[in-house]
């Protein structure tokens, strides 16, 4: 249906969210750091993203500002996954430019939900 790109730097949450996601016929691409997230989003230019925050180097916030400033990844859908649950998390993950933003651990229902709704948006 859709190639969803996951950043995240947690090969347990990145096989958990690939699992699901190809369940649900979407293709999956994974970067385990925020710099390989920004190569591949640029290169894959995939319908929507499943960022991490925290990550080693470049961290999920300011690789979703990169990517949603930057005039060739800027139409792409970035949804926020972090263990990050403050409110102020949450407000800054949006303003960086993420359209959604869920506190891990995501369920299935809802991790869907988000990615389809990214996608019919897009």
């Amino acid at each position: 249906m859709a190639d969803v790109l996951v950043v995240e730097d947690s090969s347990t949450d990145a096989h958990a969210y690939g699992r699901i996601l190809r369940a649900h016929g979407h293709v999956v691409h994974v970067a385990t750091t925020g710099e390989e997230g920004l190569a591949l989003a640029a290169s894959l230019q995939p319908d929507v993203i499943l960022m991490d925050v925290v990550m080693p180097g470049v961290n999920g916030f300011e690789a979703t500002r990169v990517l949603s400033r930057e005039q060739a990844t800027a139409n792409i859908p970035i949804i926020i996954l972090s263990t990050k649950a403050q409110d102020t998390d949450r407000i800054w993950g949006l303003r960086q430019g993420a359209i959604d933003y869920l506190v891990k651990p995501v369920s299935r229902p809802v991790l869907l939900r988000s990615v389809d709704a990214a996608l019919a948006d897009a």
